[in-house]
């Protein structure tokens, strides 16, 4: 089986977000896996306008190119690493209109999730699972939760801006865990992709 194709999201759009930081610490990590191709993905650079198609793209084709354009860069990936900021106790405006703005190309991959804020945006994972599951996607159990003091260490809010190496400690095996369980999972949705589709040809 050919590599795993693996997009690396960012969750925040705002012109002082802590985002990249964490995306680039996981996306050199994942790049690491033999069984990973692992690409940054940047929501602020497709331009999305707040969904407004007739229906999802489940239902009938979007109309406007911009949700198109997301959907074929969603569509050539294997699964999913969301670098996840947490507003207010869930995800990003800026994500879930990602989200919505396609269905089929999420459907049957997994994602994995690196979090970060003062508790490790464990609560807007847990949002995301939610959607995910509506999403027909896999997550992984573990995940990356960039909290406490490791948060404020990494963080200038912190004032001390410490790089990941220094972080490594606390936060090194819950990702090392999640991309086990994101290959796992990405080898098996895989591999049922490509069986359903040649079931499929083979029907016509």
């Amino acid at each position: 089986m050919s590599k795993l194709k693996i997009a690396v999201i960012i969750s925040s759009t705002r012109d002082s977000r802590f985002g990249d930081k964490p995306a680039q610490w996981i996306l050199d990590k994942a790049n690491a896996r033999p069984e990973i191709e692992a690409e940054l993905v940047d929501i602020r650079s497709f331009d999305l306008p707040f969904f407004n198609e007739m229906a999802s793209n489940l239902w009938m084709p979007s109309s406007d190119p911009r949700a198109v354009a997301w959907q074929n860069k969603i569509g050539e990936f294997d699964g999913f690493i969301f670098v996840l900021a947490e507003y207010n106790r869930s995800i990003t405006g800026a994500l879930k209109n990602a989200i919505d703005q396609a269905y089929n190309e999420w459907n049957r991959k997994p994602f994995g999730i690196v979090g970060y804020g003062s508790v490790g945006a464990t609560r807007a994972a847990e949002h995301l699972r939610g959607i995910g599951v509506e999403m027909q996607m896999v997550s992984t159990r573990s995940a990356v939760h960039i909290g406490g003091s490791d948060f404020f260490a990494v963080h200038p809010l912190g004032q001390q801006n410490k790089a990941f190496s220094e972080i490594e400690g606390s936060i090194g095996p819950s990702a090392n865990d999640m991309l086990d369980q994101l290959i796992w999972w990405g080898k098996a949705t895989k591999s049922a992709r490509e069986e359903s589709a040649v079931a499929a040809q083979a029907a016509e």
